[in-house]
């Protein structure tokens, strides 16, 4: 221990700058791979430590009807908790667009017995209160405003309210003050992906305003309700069936909560392991950026300690002292990485994970931390010891060296002896002290090319997926609503009818849309009529085809996994009336309001028939011919249809907005580029640097060619010529692999989403790929070739 401190105290004094970059390269290697993987860790939990802290909603139960009797379901005996809450789309608040307002609670139960949130700031509104809300953390981001502030509210009059006016310009109702009081967040009361925030109201506005908000008769807002069962899913069967009892319904539909959980919680584990993989491979980039650091600081000081063994030190002291320097390093390296991991916590959960994270914030997960940062310090120190182990005993050995097959047949070819001495360089490690890193640089030219190109042959898919909706099945452009609960607000049928002579529609479909239950009872499946008015608009299968006759079905992929059928299989769904239908195909719907696009299912208007006595649902949707504007087109139907139908005054023509998912994976396309680049700075690090041990390590063999003859030119083409075939090794495996994995990943992204998968080719970076990583190797070139074209010959050639 004295010999290896005095040797420190030499060493610090000529060598303090190496060691603290070093330490620097450690303490950013360590932070970026730690970072990601607490990260990981943490996305990963965040909906479960959610959950477990806010009793969350079991099932969602939506009958759509005015007036329901919710006392005789509350009554249950498997109704644990029940909260309703007002399906109203006439709140306006001042300077605040029209989608930020949750649907008003009814009742007390929210957020107390049912949905209680986890408290960001503030605290939970007083259910009595009339003037205060609660917001979201995406809310206070989006409007800037937070705990403290006011917001204005709108209501309609009472027959404001029944015409459904909901514009802010049009309400005339009372003008309600309402202040913020806290930021919250619950499973069900979180920031949808894409979305600005939300507010919720206190069960007390409603109460005060229940003329404006619900009023009362045939023309009531429909209430609908959050219910929390004592057996968790397991017991909505058993709701199910004595819901349609005490209702006398059987079409009511209920949402299986933990089920959409367990689709949340697939998409949060998803992005989880994209971090993770990101971790891994920063973990890898450090191994080869920081390792040769590492092997270079320790065999600087061969010469000296072998002097040292042969007065006396022995073979284990030495390796000790070599390793020393480094093993400081690593150590500060780590405990420096760790607080960066801490500090950068702040920012995660990322992407949609975020608005589940029940404490956001900084958090220091010692779980991995701990081992973690024990771990970095043991391999910077493992690794110091090997390098030196490996420098001292490299005198007193003799190694050899495979010869390259690829630099023979340059030989034997008569190539150019710059030509021949690159490629040699390139591919031949070399023994003994002119041996120099040569594996590390061919890994880490194809892996920068692989991580370059898959990275964006991924961000083409989802370029590709977010401009085109059809991937998600959604292949019209308006849609109109015609009636709900069996009734048409006007003649359906002429006015669809006048909306398929436009010469700018290129598709009608006639949609009624009701809810059937699955086979136990715990799946709901929302069926649309497939029925074309004039030409049908497409319908995206992933597999089989169209029903065509009235016990045939094509369902999305949601619902064939829930209902365990598959295409050719018959399946058991129940609305009034019971039937077996036959799978016929796999495809996606258009989302509704009780369904998204990879839940439910298509049918025939007779298989419609077969099930339901009437309809939850009665729109139009619209296919526009490509190039036309479809806001200009819906006006225009407008106009036609007012204009031969005075009753369907009111109608309009919305357009269809893209599903959710797409705003998902917009967040998560950011770690596949950072992954790619990361890569790339990889095989930057390791071409560049086995350029530069090569013209060092070999500095005698480049002096000796000089002697014979070589000019300066020519040496910086042997250079030249070893960066050309890193890269030219690179690209040949690089550009196959790197397209394979980007295209394997997004497959796999596409199944889990799910979506339509088209192979993506990101054209440009394939083209760029090859020219950039020619350009990129020979740049790292010019500052080694320029070394070996000074080289000092007679000084090499006389010390050797």
């Amino acid at each position: 221990m004295p010999v290896i401190i005095a040797w420190m105290r030499l060493d610090l004094r000529r060598r303090w700058r190496s060691l603290a970059v070093l330490a620097l390269l450690v303490a950013i290697s360590a932070g970026v791979v730690l970072t990601a993987i607490a990260g990981a860790r943490r996305g990963a939990s965040a909906l479960t430590r959610l959950q477990d802290r806010t009793l969350p909603t079991t099932a969602v139960a939506l009958p759509n009807q005015p007036g329901f009797d919710w006392d005789k379901v509350r009554a249950l005996p498997e109704v644990e908790a029940l909260t309703g809450f007002a399906v109203d789309y006439n709140l306006a608040f001042d300077g605040l667009p029209g989608d930020v307002s949750g649907f008003p609670a009814t009742d007390d139960a929210v957020m107390r017995t049912i949905e209680r949130p986890v408290v960001l700031a503030g605290r939970v509104f007083d259910s009595a209160r009339a003037d205060e809300v609660v917001v979201s953390a995406r809310f206070v981001k989006s409007f800037h405003k937070g705990v403290g502030d006011t917001l204005v509210l709108r209501l309609p009059t009472p027959a404001e309210r029944a015409l459904s006016t909901g514009e802010v310009g049009r309400l005339s109702g009372p003008r309600v003050v309402l202040h913020i009081v806290g930021v919250v967040r619950s499973p069900w009361y979180s920031d949808a992906p894409g979305s600005p925030g939300a507010l919720q109201l206190s069960p007390g506005v409603t109460a005060k305003y229940h003329d404006n908000i619900i009023g009362s008769g045939p023309t009531a807002t429909f209430v609908n309700a959050l219910i929390r069962l004592r057996g968790g899913e397991a017991a909505i069967p058993q709701f199910r069936e004595d819901l349609a009892r005490v209702t006398g319904r059987s079409d009511i539909d209920v949402w299986n909560r933990p089920d959409q959980m367990r689709q949340a919680q697939r998409e949060v584990t998803f992005a989880a392991r994209c971090l993770l993989a990101f971790g891994g491979a920063a973990l890898i980039a450090a191994l080869f950026l920081v390792g040769p650091a590492i092997a270079r600081y320790v065999t600087a000081s061969t010469a000296e300690l072998q002097t040292m063994q042969a007065l006396g030190m022995t073979p284990r002291q030495a390796v000790a002292t070599a390793a020393a320097g480094p093993a400081i390093a690593g150590l500060l390296g780590a405990l420096i990485g760790t607080g960066g991991a801490i500090v950068a916590s702040r920012w995660f959960p990322i992407g949609a994970t975020s608005a589940l994270e029940p404490t956001p914030g900084t958090s220091a997960d010692w779980t991995v931390l701990g081992p973690g940062s024990a771990f970095v310090a043991l391999v910077v120190v493992t690794g110091a010891a090997l390098a030196g182990a490996v420098a001292l005993g490299s005198s007193r050995r003799a190694t050899t060296s495979r010869r390259s097959g690829v630099a023979l047949a340059a030989a034997r070819a008569g190539l150019p002896v710059p030509v021949v001495i690159g490629t040699r360089f390139a591919l031949e490690s070399g023994r003994g002290r002119a041996a120099v890193p040569v594996r590390p640089a061919l890994i880490g030219a194809v892996a920068g090319v692989l991580g370059i190109l898959a990275a964006f042959t991924f961000a083409h898919g989802v370029s590709d997926a977010a401009s085109n909706p059809a991937r998600f099945g959604q292949t019209y452009d308006l849609g109109t609503y015609i009636g709900e609960n069996g009734h048409d607000q006007g003649p359906a049928g002429p006015a669809l009818a006048i909306v398929a002579a436009n010469p700018d529609v290129t598709g009608v479909d006639d949609a009624r849309v009701a809810v059937a239950t699955g086979p136990g009872g715990d799946t709901s499946v929302t069926l649309w009529t497939d029925t074309a008015v004039g030409q049908p608009i497409d319908v995206v299968l992933t597999k089989g085809r169209l029903p065509r006759s009235a016990n045939e079905v094509v369902l999305a992929p949601q619902s064939v996994s829930r209902l365990h059928t598959g295409v050719g299989r018959q399946v058991t769904l129940t609305g009034d009336k019971r039937a077996a239908l036959t799978v016929t195909g796999v495809g996606f719907v258009p989302e509704g309001p009780h369904n998204g696009y990879a839940e439910g299912g298509w049918i025939t208007g007779k298989g419609f028939d077969s099930l339901f006595a009437g309809f939850k649902y009665h729109l139009g949707l619209v296919a526009v011919r490509h190039g036309a504007d479809p806001a200009s087109v819906g006006r225009a139907l407008v106009k036609a249809v007012t204009a031969a139908i005075p009753q369907a005054e009111g109608i309009s023509f919305d357009p269809a907005f893209p599903p959710s998912q797409v705003a998902e994976l917009r967040e998560i396309r950011v770690l596949p580029v950072l992954l790619g680049f990361f890569l790339a700075l990889l095989a930057v690090g390791a071409v560049g640097h086995a350029l530069a041990t090569a013209v060092r390590r070999r500095s005698h063999d480049l002096a000796v060619l000089r002697a014979l003859g070589m000019t300066r030119r020519q040496c910086r083409w042997v250079v030249v010529t070893q960066a050309t075939v890193l890269a030219v090794i690179g690209l040949i495996f690089g550009v196959p692999l790197g397209l394979a994995l980007g295209r394997s990943v997004w497959q796999q992204v596409a199944d889990s989403t799910p979506l339509y998968y088209v192979a993506p080719l990101a054209l440009w970076a394939l083209l760029l790929v090859g020219p950039a990583a020619l350009v990129v190797s020979n740049l790292l070139a010019a500052w080694p070739g320029h070394r070996a074209a000074r080289l000092r010959i007679a000084h090499i050639l006389r010390s050797e």
